[in-house]
Formats: structure tokens, sequence, C-alpha cells
């Protein structure tokens, strides 16, 4: 039988990304292991130590307060028991910043109690789990990444509450649109299958559409900017910033019953008979993003607008810029609406803060970081520092009370590539020098750089003189253009992932280290299993006909569809087989794809009508347009090969394309 266009076009190739973290732990093809700190790094590490203040330990104080329980095997072995390699020293092969963070979350391990009525697991995943108690049950705020650590985080927290045990769960609640979030929702509804459940404004649309169009490219990058198929060990992940790491397991999304904050920025509900006032937070650390006050248990809910470090403006494995100013803004909002009042502030990730001093401390702190990473960064670019050198250039701009705490490091996001982020958020990509206006191809831009260079032995040859001298960084970027001029250089190769190797050694970031080892990792040995891979059934059935038609945009060959002239075609979809949900009018004109939603049927080639659940089971290879059209559940009139002719312009997307040069 003849399979259907949409499942030929998407079934293999549409994947939501909606961490583009969740991914398949598959072995290497070798045991790798990496090679040794050089004495250069070693020596880095140790000046870095001694600017750091090892002797505050209070954050440790914090993630340790108030443990109910330590877990049990069963739960420890979701995540922590990898990591067991964490020790009381640091190793020369890992900045002493990023071992102590590293430290630091290895103390999640159990049940936490928060204040009276509030619970936290802290450990199984790379978010909290919060058990809130209400009238007649329990409240869960965010519910991790993967359904199987939330029962398991489930089932061990209700072995060790101290109140409550036989409860239900009666509401879960989002904080926002990331799937560390979101991703264990079915675990809890399979568990209380009256569960009702509720989301940050417009969560459901930036679920599905946050990286669909790029997420081919996006779950690459995230392949690098994860470690995903790097080992654990102290030459490779040692963590993961905002906790050790991440859960594996199904991703999973339950929709909604009501969407906070839809027209203003507060929104007061009773849930469960607990009174909640949410502030809605979105374009700060996510698109739909909210925090929640708890004026009766004086409870602050920051979601991830704080953590303990500093969070990403712009997320290396690729993502829209976030807005600096706004997320300074909204915790000081956060200060002001509630700084009087409030007596402990609790999150998606890290510990509690307790105390009213203590809580306005932080948050302003973690406000004026922010503020901090916005305005001078705008300031430099004011007096004309250029997108390559702000980097480095923001570093004499932050004062040294605030690199003093160590809840404003950059374990997630740096300055570096904040302060980046910022001005390209500004200003764009371009620095205005002419020579950067239209530079060669990568390829053929290397080609030219070793031939003015005196070739590749030449460039090789100076390169190992720098390397010695631990000149690291600009080592890379010269046999970076050796390696892109011809990737079958062996010495250049090898020193290359040396350097790149050391680099990550001496990153305080979790992100940069992992990218720097993936980097070596995939010079050395080639592209690895492991990449990123997030086809989740619950987060697909939410996507809407015009979302996904503009992802088939993306799939388009835009001169082969050219040779096809224009084709049209009506996609009626039914919530049942009666009810018309929606219709869209779909047209392959000038080689591109558009779609619109539609109130009629418009003259087209070709009518296709089908129920929005027969869509989703197309989608997950269940069925095959050819088979519901047989079993008239759908049907199809006009050209009946509009689809077909569609789909012959349709492209497959290299999953494993390169990063670095491969041989």
């Amino acid at each position: 039988m003849k399979k259907s266009i949409i499942a030929l076009s998407m079934i293999s190739t549409l994947s939501l990304n909606a961490l583009a973290a969740q991914h398949e732990h598959d072995h290497l093809s070798v045991d790798y292991q990496g090679k040794e700190a050089t004495p250069a790094t070693a020596a880095h590490n140790a000046e870095v130590a001694k600017t750091l203040n090892f002797n505050d330990k209070n954050a440790f104080t914090r993630f340790n307060q108030n443990r109910i329980a330590e877990f049990d095997q069963a739960t420890a072995d979701i995540l922590r028991a990898e990591f067991s390699f964490i020790s009381d020293k640091y190793p020369d092969s890992v900045n002493p910043s990023l071992y102590r963070q590293a430290q630091l979350n290895m103390v999640s391990n159990g049940l936490y109690k928060v204040t009276d009525g509030i619970y936290q697991i802290r450990g199984t995943d790379l978010s909290n789990m919060t058990l809130i108690r209400g009238k007649t049950g329990w409240i869960v705020y965010d519910v991790l990444l993967t359904k199987e650590a939330a029962q398991q985080s489930i089932k061990f927290a209700f072995e060790h509450l101290p109140e409550g045990n036989t409860l239900p769960i009666v509401a879960m609640i989002y904080s926002h649109s990331h799937a560390d979030h979101f991703g264990g929702a079915r675990g809890i509804q399979e568990l209380y299958p009256d569960v009702k459940v509720y989301g940050s404004n417009n969560i459901t649309t930036e679920v599905v559409a946050e990286n669909v169009l790029a997420g081919n490219a996006m779950s690459r990058r995230a392949s690098y900017q994860y470690g995903a198929t790097l080992g654990k060990h102290d030459h490779g992940i040692v963590d993961a910033a905002l906790a050790k790491g991440l859960s594996k397991g199904e991703i999973t999304y339950v929709k909604p019953d009501y969407e906070l904050n839809q027209k203003d920025k507060w929104e007061t509900l009773t849930v469960d008979g607990l009174e909640m006032v949410f502030m809605d937070a979105s374009g700060t650390e996510a698109a739909s993003e909210m925090v929640t006050y708890i004026p009766s248990m004086k409870a602050l809910w920051s979601g991830e607008l704080t953590y303990d470090g500093m969070h990403n403006i712009y997320t290396l494995r690729g993502a829209k810029v976030r807005d600096a100013l706004k997320w300074s803004k909204d915790i000081n909002q956060m200060i002001n609406s509630f700084g009087q009042d409030v007596e402990v502030l609790f999150a998606s990730h890290s510990a509690p803060v307790w105390g009213n001093n203590e809580v306005n401390q932080y948050l302003k702190m973690q406000r004026d970081n922010y503020g901090l990473v916005h305005n001078q960064s705008l300031r430099l670019a004011n007096q004309g520092v250029v997108l390559q050198d702000i980097g480095d250039a923001i570093m004499d701009t932050i004062p040294q009370q605030v690199k003093d705490q160590w809840y404003t490091n950059g374990y997630h996001g740096t300055y570096s590539h904040n302060a980046k982020a910022v001005y390209n958020m500004y200003l764009g990509y371009f620095d205005m020098n002419p020579a950067n206006l239209n530079p060669l191809p990568t390829q053929q831009e290397a080609t030219k750089f070793v031939e003015y260079m005196g070739g590749a032995n030449n460039v090789v040859a100076k390169a190992k003189a720098d390397f010695s001298q631990g000149e690291y960084r600009f080592v890379a970027t010269a046999l970076n253009k050796v390696v892109m001029a011809d990737p079958s250089n062996q010495s250049a190769r090898d020193l290359l992932a040396d350097t790149y190797e050391q680099l990550g050694y001496q990153a305080e970031g979790a992100g940069w280290r992992n990218i720097y080892l993936t980097g070596t990792q995939e010079l050395r040995i080639g592209i690895q299993p492991g990449t990123p891979k997030s086809a989740s059934a619950d987060v697909l059935s939410e996507m809407d006909m015009p979302t996904l038609f503009d992802f088939l945009a993306v799939k388009i060959d835009s001169i082969a569809a050219d040779k096809l002239g224009d084709i049209s075609l009506n996609v009626v979809t039914k919530a049942d087989k009666t009810e018309v949900e929606s219709t869209i009018f779909v047209e392959l004109s000038h080689g591109n794809l558009n779609n619109i939603v539609v109130n009629k049927l418009q003259k087209a080639d070709a009518t296709l009508t089908i129920a929005k659940a027969d869509v989703v089971s197309i989608l997950l290879g269940q069925t095959t347009l050819t088979q519901l059209i047989e079993q008239g559940d759908a049907s199809m009139t006009g050209d009946k090969q509009a689809f077909g002719k569609i789909a012959s312009t349709l492209v497959q997307f290299n999953d494993k394309f390169e990063i670095v040069p491969l041989k």
C-alpha cells in the first residue's frame, strides 16, 4: 500500500524539541575518556581558585536545610548515581568554580520542607518538583522533564511526607513553557486522573512553537550544549548548572484546563482553597512564564527568574534572545510587590532562600546582575565596542561585590555570551566594519587564510608553539581555519582537539565546557550516538495545522518547487466526524509554501477533510492517509496528486550535520 504524503513527509522528521535536551544514551563506540589537563590548564584553574571564596558555605547550608528523607537507591538512580565521581577536591581538568557548582548540586538529594504546607523533591531531574498543601489535596508545581521521573518522585514523596500522605493530587501547575517543567505531566495524570491543570499565559502555543521550525538544527546544537554524547567523569560532564542533569524517559504534555494571566499582568485565583497571586513574567527566561505569591504562607515562587547562578540571555543551542531588561524589571516587580511580607523564596531550580532580609538581598542581587548585563552591554556598544569584543569587555564593568556572590556566576549563562546576546538583540550580528559585511563562505575563507599564512604546515608549527604556552584561544581560531580548509590534515585535527579540550577544562560555564569537549570528541572519533531526540506524542498532539504547515514550508526545496508551478489545497480538520474545527488554505507559489486559516473553502486544486485526531495518528506513524481514506475516516477531492507533488520537493534534514569538520 502506498504511504500517504503526510506520513512520508512528516513522521520521520517532525520532532518537537520542547527542551531540545531529551536524549537516549547509547554507549559510545569506544571507551572515550579524554586526555589530562596540561600544566597551563592546571595553572589557570589554580589561579581561578585563588579568586574564589570557598569559605562561603551558605549555599551548602541552604541546600541541606530541612531535608526530611534522603533518596532510596531506586530514586537516586534516576540521576544522582551517575555523578558519584564528584569529590571534595576539584581536579585539574575542571574549572574550580564550575566544580563547586557540581558539588553544590550533589547536595540536592531527597524530600525537603520549604515551609509549613510546602515541600520539594530535589535531585531527580534538572528541575524541582514542589508539593503545596491545599484544602482537599496537593497542588504540584512543575512536574519535571519525564513521566518516569515524575512518577518515581511522587512515589518517594508520598512515602515520606509528614502530612497528607493519603490525600490526592488535585491540581498541577506549569510555571513556564520549557519541558523540564511540564514533561512529567502524563505521569501525574495517570496516577490522579481528576487533576486540574493550570499553565502560564499562552503556554500551549509556546510549547508547540518554540523549537519546531529550527528543530533539527537545534537538536544537533543541543547535543553539544548538553554534552549528550559525553561521558560523566572528570574529563566529561560534571554538572548541568541548574542541577545535576536530565532524567531519561518520555516527555509528555497535558494541555492545561486553564491558562493564566491572559489579559493582565496580575491574576489571583483560589486553587483548592488556597489563594495564589500570579504575575505574568512572559518574555524573560521563557516566552510563557509566571511567578506566584501565596499570601497565607508568605511564600514566593520565582519560577526560573532566579537560581543559584546566572541564567542564559541567549541559550547556546539556539533560541530567540531573551530580554535582559524585562527580566531585571520583573524581578524588581517581585521585590516591590511582595518584598515587605515574603519569608521564603522557592523556585524551579536550586534551594529556597529563607528570611525576609535574605530573600530581598538575593532578589536584588539577581535583579541587578541581569540589569548590569543589559545596561553595561549597551553602554559598551554605544561607545563602539563591537560584538566580538564585548564578551571580554563586559568583565571590567561588573562590580566586585557582584562577582563575589556565588549565585551570580556564569554556570548556565555567562557574562560573555549574554553580553553578545544583548548586543545582537539591539544591533544584530553586524558590527558595521565593512570587512565583516560580506565575507567569503567559511570554507573558502579558511582556504584563503591558510594560503595567506604560508600554508598549513606553517600554521601548525606556530600553533604548537602557542599551545605549549597555553595560548589556546587563538590556537583554536587558527587551527580551525586549517581543518576547515583541509579536514584530512591529521596533525592539525589532533592539535585542534587538544586545544578545545583544554579550553573545556578551563570553562566556568557548563555549556561552554560541553561544547568544547564535544568538539574534541568529534574531531578524534567522529559523531557518536546520543544526539537529542524528543518526538513526544503528547506535545505533538497539540500542534495546530498552521504550525505544522509552517514547518513543512521550511523543508521545501524552493528551486524544485518553483518548477512545479502553483499548487493549492484546502485542509479541513474536524474535531469529530461532523464538527469542523478549522480550515486552512495552502498554496505552493514561487517555490514557497504558504498557509492561512480561512472561514470557508477556497478555490483550490484539492481538498482534504480529516479529523484532527487522525492527523496526529498519521504524524505518529500509527496510520496512513490512504488507510484513512479507504476506511472512510478521511476524504480528498480534486487533484489527488497535489499532496504528492508538494511531497516531492520536501528535503530530509541531516540530523548529524558537521559542526567541526569531519574527514
